[in-house]
């Protein structure tokens, strides 16, 4: 009899890595947010996923991975002088998440490696189960 675990991992895996892709789709697209929707001077916080492993409580095995949540950056926002800009300080300053194209996109490329790679180990199993069942 074969076990399912594997799929199961890979799968929660999946969505672990899907949530991650689509926070990272949110931090691109509001890398230059200064205010909120309400008009608000807020910049925008970059968001990150934090994982955990899920065990199986009766046998202590690991069942897969989950999305801890979704936590605020710590890092401090980035800030520009220009008294020009609408979002300006009294002092001319804009205060500008702490988003770097750079490293979302390098967060990005890894999140698409994890989520290719439990792709992968799918179809491997389902190519595994399918030579079983021809013997």
């Amino acid at each position: 009899m074969y076990n399912y675990d594997t799929l199961d991992i890979a799968g929660s895996a999946l969505r672990a890595e899907r949530l991650r892709m689509d926070v990272i789709a949110g931090n691109i697209a509001n890398m230059n947010t200064t205010h909120n929707a309400d008009g608000i001077v807020q910049p925008y916080i970059r968001k990150l996923v934090s994982f955990k492993t899920v065990m199986d409580e009766q046998t202590g095995l690991i069942k897969g991975v989950a999305a801890d949540g979704v936590i605020n950056d710590v890092e401090a926002l980035n800030v520009v002088y220009d008294p020009s800009h609408p979002d300006s300080d009294d002092k001319g300053y804009v205060y500008y998440p702490n988003i770097s194209i750079e490293e979302e996109m390098t967060d990005m490329i890894s999140a698409k490696a994890a989520y290719q790679a439990n792709i992968t180990s799918i179809q491997t199993f389902k190519e595994m189960f399918r030579a079983g069942l021809e013997l």
